[in-house]
């Protein structure tokens, strides 16, 4: 008859099994859940990181489209309301000085306001652009920091992007609201009235930018300003 198991053998049996168990492999199932929990933590990062670079492009965008804008206001701090020698007038129900004047085709001969009004700067628009305060186009920049060039040596515009103009006549009493460029109030009992080139006027610049890729242009940034009569 075999002699029982000693208390130091069975201590050592249970301690052979306990190694045994906890030196077993992955199954089959824990790999795939593994893979899973790790494929959704890549995938996770890559979206995160996808939508940072859609936020960096985006707020680039924004703060070149503001710079954009504001070169055109700069440009037309100086300008009044309508031509400063012909003026806004009527004739019968034809309005005539809104617009360029006669001789003023280029950025240069612009002198008033309302010469800019529906002018776009850019590939598509009126001039060639976008512009900068000076009336100069801004050139595409290339990888060594200078202006692209063309094979004739001529500056290439910055690629994109396009500078819309607005000009609205406004009424005195609430600038939020757009009147005819025509517009005049006749004289009536003590009102002495108000002439045709006698309102305020509403000046907006959206800039727009389209990729390569885009079918359309989008508006990157908007800005509006009041000139007083």
């Amino acid at each position: 008859m075999a002699s029982p198991l000693s208390i130091r053998e069975r201590a050592g049996a249970r301690r052979s099994r306990r190694t045994g168990r906890t030196r077993r492999g992955f199954t089959l199932i824990e790999t795939a859940m593994a893979t899973v929990i790790i494929g959704v933590g890549v995938v996770a990062m890559v979206d995160a990181q996808e939508a940072f670079t859609r936020s960096t492009l985006w707020s680039s965008h924004a703060t070149t489209g503001t710079f954009l804008a504001n070169e055109i206001r700069e440009m037309a701090r100086h300008m009044s309301r309508h031509d400063p020698v012909t003026g806004l007038w009527l004739e019968g129900e034809t309005l005539h000085g809104w617009g360029p004047e006669t001789g003023e085709s280029s950025v240069s001969g612009f002198d008033d306001l309302d010469d800019l009004d529906g002018l776009v700067f850019g590939e598509g628009g009126d001039f060639p652009g976008p512009i900068n305060a000076y009336g100069e186009v801004i050139p595409d920049i290339g990888d060594d920091g200078l202006p692209v060039r063309d094979e004739d040596d001529n500056i290439i515009p910055m690629f994109g992007w396009t500078q819309q103009v607005l000009v609205e006549k406004v009424s005195p009493f609430d600038y939020a609201t757009s009147l005819p460029a025509g517009f005049f109030e006749a004289p009536s009992g003590s009102w002495s009235g108000s002439s045709v080139g006698g309102y305020p006027v509403r000046v907006t610049v959206i800039v727009s930018y389209q990729s390569a890729a885009a079918p359309e242009p989008i508006e990157v940034s908007r800005v509006s300003w009041i000139v007083p009569e």
